[in-house]
This record gives C-alpha cells, sequence and structure tokens, in this order.
C-alpha cells in the first residue's frame, strides 16, 4: 500500500504516467483548514454557501424517520447505478455500489447480481447483512461486492456509501500504479486524499483480501486497486458516487496529458491550500443531486 503523499514537486517538469490511488445522513468529515500560501487568496469557494429552506439547488438535508432515510438512500443508491450506466463507468456485470442501512448500520444494500447497471431499480436491490446473508431482496449476490464492501463498511463506521467498478480511465491508471497528480483544479481534490492499493490477488472472493483494502484506504476517500480499478467512499451514497466520477474524470486526464507530454505538477503548497477549497462532502453530495433530478427526469422507472 501507497500513500498517495507527494513531495513538494520539482521545478522542472515531471515526465507523465506513461513515462515512466441513524435517521440523519451522517455528518460530513471537515477538511482540515489550510492556510492561504499567499495574500489574496480566497478560501473555499462553499464557504457561506448554505442550503437555504425551501430553495431550489442546493437542497437542505431535512430530518427524517429511518424508514424515510432508508427509502433515501435506496433511491440514490438505484440512481447512482443507472448514472454510472449513462456515463459508461460499468464494465459488464463487474461492479458496484453500496449504502448502509440506517438502522441496521452492519447491512448493506447493494444491487442484485447478473442485472445490467441501466436496469437496476429500487425494488431489486439487496439488503445484506455481515455475514454475507440476503436479508431482503431476490438472489443472486456478487460475493466479491460482500468481500469487499462488508469490509469496507466493517473498517469506516463514517461511511454511508462506497462505489467500486472497472471503468476504462480508473483501469488504467491503476494499471500505472501511479497516484493521481495535482495537475488541475479538479484533481487537487484528491491530493493526499488517496492511496494506491499495491497488491493483486485476482477477483476479490475472501473477506480477508477486503479486509486489506479496507486498511489499505484507511481515512482517505479514494483507493486505486493496483491492475483492477478505483474505489471510492464517502458519509453519503451521493459523495460516494460523485467521487467515483471526479477520480475517473481525473484519472482521463491524467493520462491524456501524460501522453501529450511532461506533466507540469502543483506544487505542495498550491495543492494542499487547492485541496482545502475543494469538495467536500456536501459538495460532492450537491454535485451528485444535480445527475440526480437529470436521470429521474429521463429514467423514473428507477424508484420502483
Amino acid at each position: 500500500m501507497a500513500l498517495s503523499t507527494h513531495a513538494p514537486a520539482p521545478t522542472t517538469p515531471v515526465t507523465g504516467a506513461s513515462g515512466a490511488a441513524a435517521p440523519h445522513e451522517a455528518p460530513s468529515q471537515k477538511a482540515p483548514s489550510q492556510k492561504a500560501p499567499s495574500e489574496g487568496r480566497q478560501g473555499s469557494p462553499w464557504a457561506g454557501v448554505s442550503p437555504a429552506e425551501g430553495g431550489e439547488w442546493p437542497r437542505p438535508v431535512p430530518v427524517r424517520t429511518v424508514e424515510q432515510e432508508r427509502l433515501h438512500r435506496k433511491q440514490k443508491l438505484a440512481a447512482a447505478y443507472r448514472i454510472f450506466a449513462k456515463l459508461g463507468l460499468a464494465e459488464g456485470l463487474a461492479g458496484h455500489i453500496t449504502a448502509r442501512d440506517p438502522e441496521l448500520t452492519d447491512h448493506f444494500w447493494v444491487n442484485r447480481a447478473g442485472l445490467d447497471f441501466s436496469r437496476i431499480r429500487v425494488s431489486n436491490l439487496l439488503l445484506v447483512n455481515a455475514a454475507g446473508e440476503i436479508v431482503a431482496g431476490q438472489p443472486p449476490l456478487n460475493r466479491a461486492a460482500f468481500a469487499i464492501h462488508s469490509q469496507i463498511h466493517a473498517a469506516r463506521p463514517d461511511v454511508v456509501g462506497a462505489a467500486h467498478t472497472h471503468s476504462p480511465y480508473g483501469r488504467a491508471l491503476s494499471a500505472l500504479a501511479v497516484p493521481l497528480h495535482p495537475i488541475s483544479q479538479d484533481a487537487c481534490a484528491f491530493y493526499q486524499q488517496h492511496v494506491i492499493f499495491e497488491e493483486y490477488n485476482g477477483v476479490v472472493l475472501s473477506e480477508e483480501e477486503g479486509r486489506k483494502i479496507a486498511a489499505a484506504l484507511g481515512p482517505h476517500k479514494l483507493a486505486i486497486l493496483r491492475n483492477h480499478g478505483l474505489l471510492t467512499v464517502g458519509t453519503s451514497v451521493e459523495s460516494a458516487a460523485a467521487r467515483y466520477i471526479a477520480a475517473e474524470r481525473a484519472a482521463r486526464t491524467q493520462l491524456i496529458a501524460a501522453a501529450a507530454g511532461p506533466l507540469h505538477i502543483l506544487d505542495h503548497e498550491t495543492a494542499s491550500f487547492t485541496a482545502g477549497q475543494g469538495r467536500s462532502d456536501d459538495s460532492d453530495r450537491w454535485a451528485f443531486d444535480a445527475l440526480y433530478e437529470i436521470i429521474v427526469e429521463e429514467q423514473p422507472d428507477l424508484l420502483t
């Protein structure tokens, strides 16, 4: 396992990767405050932005009963699968997104194996317990989904949502076993907040392998699984899914840039400051909700 702790960037260009990471929604983790590296810089663009009651966007997070929260998470989960399908982030039947149950907190909701992401709906999600038994829903269960996600949810009580698929650019980056470099504003959202899981032992079917992945992930929000793909987590289904989309796009940008020429990597001070301005659990949730509105309008059957 290798942390994506970049040293301060060298002054000369670096060659790229091709030349050689309850009823309420769980509270957001606050990013550590960052001191501006120079005078005149502004803080987070989200500072002071709070969803106004009754406003159309960003949506406030209402107080929900357990039943309401369960339905909310299932709806967001089904929508996440449809959005991933629409964006080309799925690979056949591989991959899985999960949502912790708000009441049975050692249980999680996941897609039924054998259904394409584009066909997932609320009614065909499975509820799985800590022993890998299906408590609600129609079998079968993807065993790799249980092996990985059960251990992520067990190790990280703060995690409500987790996403892992075999998306094209995430897989390509994982084959290089390099981190997401801070080469753009968007990539800085993952600066020093992701890891590379250095092992690959075939399809993950054992809980022990899942525990290794969870241990490597630690407190971070993204793991690049070598020769495998990406895995993201968040304090909501929405934030986990939005982070996966952002990580896949950052991987694509890095691969394209590295193929074109030397990467100009931001220095540590600037990258750290930009990361402090970047995407929080709240802003990631808002980013997902913008996509959620579109997919529900286009594919309302996902809510059934």
